[in-house]
């Protein structure tokens, strides 16, 4: 079986835009979408919460360090794959740094945690929603390639990105 990246070779596509080709073909119907715009970000915020939650003692970074490193090396998939698209992930994360930073100060690291935790599941029952017969009907994506749980977001981006009729 070839990579999205080496069937793109041949096709003259870039990387990017087979994966929102392969994404796109498992989301078809409009209440499943919906329900993706809604539920990818929360689910990549309530990631960026729990990592924010791990202690990283005697750092400089303390709270953070874990998320912003899962940011970075995402970031760097996505601009590598788009750097329009790239940069538009790199607002994303700033802003979930901001809010996840504000509500850590407000709730503190177990008050976030179980917030980051409540989103987590009631986001990824939304999307099993999404695939179940009564929307979509069709299992998701990243049942086949684990590198769709990178493209949800992009792809929630690049939705916006068409929408307001900016290139990528």
């Amino acid at each position: 079986m070839s990579t999205v990246a080496e069937s793109s070779q041949h096709t003259g596509q870039r990387p990017i835009d087979r994966y929102f080709a392969g994404y796109s073909s498992d989301h078809q119907n409009h209440g499943n979408q919906l329900i993706h715009v809604i539920c990818v970000p929360a689910i990549a915020w309530s990631v960026i919460a729990l990592l924010w939650c791990i202690p990283s003692p005697g750092t400089w970074f303390r709270p953070g360090l874990w998320a912003g490193l899962a940011m970075f090396a995402a970031w760097m998939f996505y601009y590598r794959a788009s750097r329009k698209l790239g940069l538009g992930m790199l607002v994303m994360f700033v802003l979930s740094s901001w809010l996840t930073y504000w509500l850590y100060a407000v709730l503190g690291p177990t008050g976030l945690l179980y917030l980051g935790i409540g989103v987590f599941v009631v986001a990824w029952i939304g999307q099993f929603i999404g695939h179940s017969k009564l929307f979509e009907g069709k299992r998701p994506s990243f049942f086949t390639d684990l590198r769709y749980l990178l493209i949800g977001p992009v792809w929630v981006l690049a939705k916006l990105y068409r929408k307001l009729g900016w290139s990528y």
